[in-house]
């Protein structure tokens, strides 16, 4: 797992702060980075502070393209959304199957099985 500390460019003036953390986790690896940010530094902006987009070039062009989803506490926040002191932004990975389609795959093969076909 990652862990770096705030660098220098991104760390503001105690008392003018907001402290936070940029998480991402893969099957085999994690992303954990805590950083020290001016009052009214937007999620966008902390992404770009992080290391995480140059670790993870393929998250740099989602980011780029606007398709990167992205959260707070695992709710769903859009790129300008201010943070607040301890949020934790958590980058999501897309989806590998549409839960809706599971379920009904799930179910089609439960009533194959209850009719004996």
């Amino acid at each position: 797992m990652a862990d770096a500390s705030a660098t220098p460019a991104a760390t503001a003036s105690a008392g003018t702060a907001v402290r936070v953390q940029v998480c991402y986790a893969l099957p085999d690896d994690a992303f954990l980075q805590t950083l020290q940010l001016p009052t009214g530094t937007r999620l966008a902006q902390a992404l770009a502070a992080s290391e995480l987009l140059q670790r993870f070039p393929a998250l740099k062009a989602a980011h780029d393209g606007g398709e990167l989803k992205v959260g707070i506490f695992g709710k769903l926040k859009p790129t300008d959304t201010v943070l607040r002191d301890g949020d934790r932004i958590e980058v999501y990975r897309p989806l590998q199957a549409d839960p809706k389609e599971s379920r009904r795959r799930r179910a089609k093969h439960k009533q194959q099985a209850a009719s004996g076909s």
